[in-house]
């Protein structure tokens, strides 16, 4: 399979002149642009304790199944697998998860001209009412 890149020229360059015209030797197809796919990987949970929860499930079928071996045998050492389920992947994918879970609903990302910055999120009305279209806005005289 042919990949091939297209580079755009700058916006004021302008395309060099060519004396004969391009005669492609193989079909052209039109091409999208390179861009890698940023995966949205997120190992949240739907709130705090019950990420812990799945921590310490986690974190006790690995200490459990090695501690064990000496008392029940090495097949004690089949736990330790399930807590990548508790974990959904390694210890450190439950970090990012952590992180992630404590910070959900504090930070916004913002995306402008290809660059995404964090910033922190707008708080909620002290009201605990929001603003809907139909409601009359109040201004003030």
């Amino acid at each position: 399979m042919n990949t091939l890149y297209s580079v755009k020229p700058a916006q004021d360059a302008k395309a060099p002149a060519t004396t004969r015209p391009a005669t492609p030797t193989t079909p052209t197809t039109p091409t999208t642009p390179a861009t890698p796919a940023t995966p949205a990987t997120n190992f949240a949970s739907a709130s705090v304790p019950r990420h812990l929860a799945r921590g310490a499930v986690g974190f006790g079928l690995i200490i459990g199944s090695i501690a064990l071996v000496p008392v029940a045998g090495p097949a004690t050492l089949l736990a330790a697998p399930l807590a990548l389920i508790a974990f959904r992947g390694c210890p450190t994918c439950w970090m990012v998860g952590l992180a992630q879970t404590i910070s959900r609903g504090r930070l916004e990302r913002q995306c402008e001209d290809g660059v995404c910055t964090l910033t922190k999120a707008h708080p909620a009305p002290a009201t605990g009412e929001e603003p809907t279209a139909d409601a009359p806005t109040r201004t003030a005289a």
